[in-house]
This record gives C-alpha cells, structure tokens and sequence, in this order.
C-alpha cells in the first residue's frame, strides 16, 4: 500500500473516495467536512438529521456519488465518536475500519481528511497514527493452497490531505514515512507469529531473520548448537533436547549510519546502546508437562516476543535511529520426547546459576535466562526482554495491556510513556523481594516455577536474576500478543505487539 501526504483543496481533488469524519455531535463537525458538506448541498447534514448516519466511532456511510462542486466519485463518511474522546487509538480504529471497508474489493485509492478531525493532537502525530492503522488494517494473515488465491486486496493508494501550505508536507511526509515502516514491521511480526509449527521452526525463523537482513543495513548473526554448547547456555539446550528440530541463537545488531565529520565540532558524544532480547519458543506442547489440547493450535504464537524484536529491528535499520540497538533471539521449539527434559531435571545456564526445572511448560523464563546473560556481557545502557510468558498475566491483564516489571524505575516509567503513546499499553506490575522465596529451590539455586499463585510475578523475578545490576524490564505480552476481538485495525489473530511500543521507546531514547 503507498500513502503519500499532499496540500491542497479537497473539493478538486480527483479520486474515487474522499472520506471525510463525522462526530456525534452534529452540530460540531469537522471544517473540512463542514467545507465538504457546503458543497454537496448539505447533503452530510441531511444523512445526519435523518439519523442514516450518527457519527458512531466507526460507523461508515456513503454520503454522496458524483455530484457538482466535488471531483471525487463518491464521498464516505466515517464515524469518530465524541469529539472530546477523539485521540490517537480511536483515530487509528476510525481509519482501520474505513481502509477494511475500502479494501473489500470496492476502490482502489482514496483521500483521507478525517484523521484533521481533532485539534488537540499534533499533525505529525495524526498523520503517523493514520498511515500506522492503514497500514495494519491492510494485513492478510499467510494462506496455504486453494485460501491463498482469494487473499488479497483493492486498495493501493491513500493520500493524507496536509492541514496547512506545502511548507508542512516534508516534516509531515517523514511522520508518514516513519508510520508505515513501523506498521510494515509489525505486520511482518504479525506473519511470523501467525505461521504454523511447521512453516516456522527454528531454523526458518533465523532465515526470516536472514531476509530482514537483505532489505535493510542491519547485522545479523545466526549461531548454532554447536556455538550455543561452547557458550554453555544450559538451560536453553534443556528446553531444545525434546525436539528434533535443533535450536538457533539470533543476533542482530543496529548501529546508526556515520554522519560525516564537520571541522570546528566537538566529537559526538557515545550513542546509547539498547538491548532487546525476545522469547522464541515456535511451538511450545508443554513438554513432559504437556499443556490441554484445547487450543494449542495456538502456541504456533509463542515466539511473539521474537517476532517483535525482529520486527523492532527491521523498522530501527530502515528509518536509521541514532543509537545502537542489538536484537537477541533465543528460538526452540518445546516438545515431549524421550530426550525431553523432566520435571525435577537441574540445567546449568550460561550465567552459571543453576535451575530445578519443575515445571517444563515454563520453558520460556530458561531460554531467557541464557539470553540475558548473554545480553548484559554487552553491557548495553538497558536491556529489554518481550515474551509471551505466563497465563497468570493474561488473567490479571487480558487483552488490554501486557505486564511490565523490572529493576529500574525510570526504564519502567519509560516503556509505560511508550506504550501509552503507541497504543500498545504496558502496565507496571511489582518485583517485591518476598517472590524470591518462591522460586527457591533445595537442589538449585532457583527453580523455574513458583506455582501458580502470582506466576507472572514470580517469573519476572526469576527472569532479574540474570541481568545483575544492569538496567532491566520485560514485557510479559501473553494477553496482548493474540486477539480474540475485533480491533478495527487489528483484525482477530496475531497483533504484532511490541513492535510499535519499541519504536516509542527507541525514539525517545534517541
């Protein structure tokens, strides 16, 4: 899909959709659909006193065909709800509903004037958040066979109409720009997530890491079993002992484009340096502790965080970002088999702690614990880890946010702003000391279950113990991660999430 950004007045603008916003209020609309009202002859006013159209937040009508005083085909109106409750997510679920109604087959290319609607959000931050959900709403989930040939879409081209003179357009066309990579990002985060077990083993998730690496300038580095033993990550090898599919350790690394040297300047200072590290279990049973069969289909998901990373990755390289960011994917699958590991087993992890695994379907904390030992030898400024981590999460959560703890109350408060500005939310969650003393074991220095009272909690305290003093947080995004809701711009399925909350965060850090 391309989305471009231009001035002009809509009224002579030549396309077959002109969308314009409507609010609940009528008698507060919009300008531009005020302007776009005068010229059809009151005809937006007349679906409005009708009640055909109430301004609804996504309601959708087609006000008016062909008619003098307007060059574009047809007029549709979407709903944005109450104009004091219009922000940036409902701008985004106004325009995912309205690009899912366009791209059914029904037009080809449209100019957007809704998302000028609201006066209390900045113009880049609209335009972004319009070319983000656009971009979203146009996902197709992967199809196989005879499914595949009736997946695509119509619509191709958007034109964001510029509020003001052409001398916005450039600072405008980068906010759109910066939108639709990210949603780009996402939506292939989307695809790997969505993938089956058996198109996306571990070794076909490094390839998709390998093909990241083809369109943009990233480095990316895909160890082995072998590497993986001489590094003795103990405890990821546990978890991959199960399955005949061998594991892989992904590294990926950003480092912003060199700007030439300018005689008279200072050197610049050292760039930041972020870590993010993401769980990549490409299918998880449970292992010996095999989970219920009702809707394990799922666990295809369970390398969202991996996802996310890649997708977080790809989006920092293209748009370049002025820090350092390195992308850690430890990827297995977690199987039962005769080699799997057994609940009372001891694994060795890289950081020399050692785990009583009593639980093997808590297989994600163990190949975290590996990566993040890994990560804090790189001794980045913060270490970030994203996993589709426990069910107790998603029970206290749901769908609505993902749960954030770590050690270090600014970085918190950090992806928390992040999470609120991306429309991706991430609720801080506390690491109080007494849930140490669940997770201690007699035979280990720690076990890798505390039960299933607090298990979300108790598994990112586990998780601390393996970045030391190193600035930490993780995303537990298991309810976020996979939607059962329609979401105007996320339809049912994978979400993608962890992908625009990044970027926030790396903006903001940058």
């Amino acid at each position: 899909m391309q989305i471009e950004v231009k001035s002009g007045d809509p009224l002579k603008i030549s396309t077959a959709a002109l969308v314009v916003g409507v609010f609940e209020e009528s008698e507060r609309q919009p300008p531009w659909t005020v302007a776009v009202n005068r010229a059809l002859g009151g005809a937006v006013a007349e679906r409005l006193s009708a009640g055909d159209l109430r301004g609804k937040l996504g309601e959708i009508a087609v006000v008016a065909g062909r008619a003098r005083g307007v060059a574009a085909e047809r007029v549709v109106a979407v709903g944005l709800g109450k104009r004091a409750a219009l922000d940036l997510e409902r701008l985004r679920r106004a325009t995912g509903r309205i690009v899912r109604w366009l791209d059914d087959g029904r037009t080809k290319e449209a100019v957007f004037l809704h998302h000028l609607a609201s006066d209390r959000v900045a113009d880049v931050e609209k335009v972004r958040a319009t070319a983000e959900a656009a971009v979203l709403a146009g996902f197709r989930s992967p199809a196989f066979g005879e499914k595949r040939l009736a997946n695509g879409g119509s619509l191709a081209r958007i034109t964001l109409l510029a509020p003001e003179a052409p001398r916005t357009e450039p600072a405008l066309a980068r906010a759109v720009r910066m939108g639709q990579v990210i949603a780009e990002s996402a939506n292939l985060a989307r695809r790997l997530a969505e993938l089956p077990g058996n198109q996306l083993p571990p070794r076909l998730l490094a390839e998709a890491a390998l093909a990241v690496k083809k369109e943009t300038r990233l480095q990316v580095t895909v160890y082995e079993e072998d590497w993986i033993r001489k590094r003795r990550m103990g405890a990821l090898l546990g978890v991959a002992q199960g399955s005949v599919e061998p594991p892989r350790f992904i590294v990926l690394e950003h480092t912003p484009g060199r700007r030439p040297a300018q005689s008279g300047r200072r050197a610049p200072r050292r760039r930041a340096h972020i870590a993010l590290v993401g769980k990549g279990v490409t299918f998880d049973t449970g292992g010996i502790s095999l989970k219920p069969r009702e809707d394990m289909e799922r666990m295809k998901y369970d390398m969202s965080g991996a996802a996310a990373v890649l997708g977080a990755l790809r989006a920092a390289s293209i748009l370049d970002l002025p820090l350092k960011v390195t992308g850690i994917i430890p990827t297995v699958e977690n199987m039962p088999s005769g080699t799997a590991i057994k609940p009372g087993d001891v694994l060795l992890s890289m950081a020399g702690k050692s785990i009583e695994v009593v639980n093997t379907d808590a297989e994600g904390r163990l190949i975290l614990a590996d990566a993040l030992a890994f990560a804090t030898e790189l001794e980045p400024d913060a270490i970030v880890d994203i996993a589709t981590l426990t069910g107790a999460c998603r029970i206290a959560l749901g769908g609505a946010a993902c749960g954030l703890m770590g050690n270090d109350p600014d970085l918190v408060e950090e992806l928390q702003l992040a999470g609120e500005a991306s429309g991706e939310a991430a609720w801080p969650l506390p690491l109080f000391s007494e849930y140490a003393e669940d997770i201690t074991s007699e035979v280990a220095d720690l076990k890798n279950s505390g039960g299933r009272s607090a298990g979300a909690l108790t598994a990112g305290t586990f998780l601390r113990a393996f970045v030391g003093d190193r600035p930490w947080a993780h995303l537990d995004i298991a309810g976020p991660a996979w939607i059962d809701k329609d979401k105007d711009y996320l339809k049912p399925g994978s979400a993608g999430f962890g992908v625009r909350l990044f970027m926030r965060f790396l903006e903001a850090r940058a």
